[in-house]
């Protein structure tokens, strides 16, 4: 019976150099709510018809995203390579906005961070639909998790 969603997800810590408050929390939250609801079904098929559910490892690798997915009793099943230039810009973006958003929580009016925050949920979102397309024929996931996944490949790239 298939079951194609995440269980277990892990960042490789080697890639993470720098963190802060915010951007732990950021994680928390993106793991949390990833593994509350996520929709993640890799399109590859297996011998014995194993669909899931799916341990995953993410770390960044010469420039590249590796996820690794394995078996719910940890097996390795695959392992997807990605590259990261389409990633880019919207990570810079994404941190840029980020910055302006936490400086805004702290001295801006409620309409000044409403629409800081609306610009960050804009790129997040963008960045989300990429996602959805570069994993296309390899993994199928929802928008939400595509979203959440893009915050765990963001946390992978902060050099502080």
């Amino acid at each position: 019976m298939a079951d194609p969603r995440i269980i277990d997800i892990t960042l490789d810590e080697r890639t993470i150099l720098w963190r802060n408050a915010d951007v732990e929390q950021e994680r928390r939250i993106a793991i949390f709510d990833l593994l509350e609801d996520n929709y993640f079904e890799p399109q590859r098929s297996h011998e014995d018809g194993y669909a899931g559910p799916y341990k995953v490892h993410l770390r960044v690798e010469e420039g590249r995203l590796v996820m690794e997915i394995r078996r719910e009793n940890g097996d390795p099943l695959e392992a997807i390579v990605l590259g990261l230039g389409r990633f880019r810009r919207p990570i810079r973006d994404y941190f840029a906005i980020c910055d302006s958003y936490y400086q805004a929580i702290s001295n801006a009016s409620p309409q000044q961070i409403e629409t800081v925050d609306m610009a960050r949920r804009g790129i997040h979102n963008a960045a989300a639909e990429t996602l959805i397309e570069r994993l296309d024929g390899k993994v199928k996931v929802d928008f939400d998790t595509a979203r959440r996944l893009f915050t765990l490949i963001c946390v992978l790239h902060i050099k502080g």
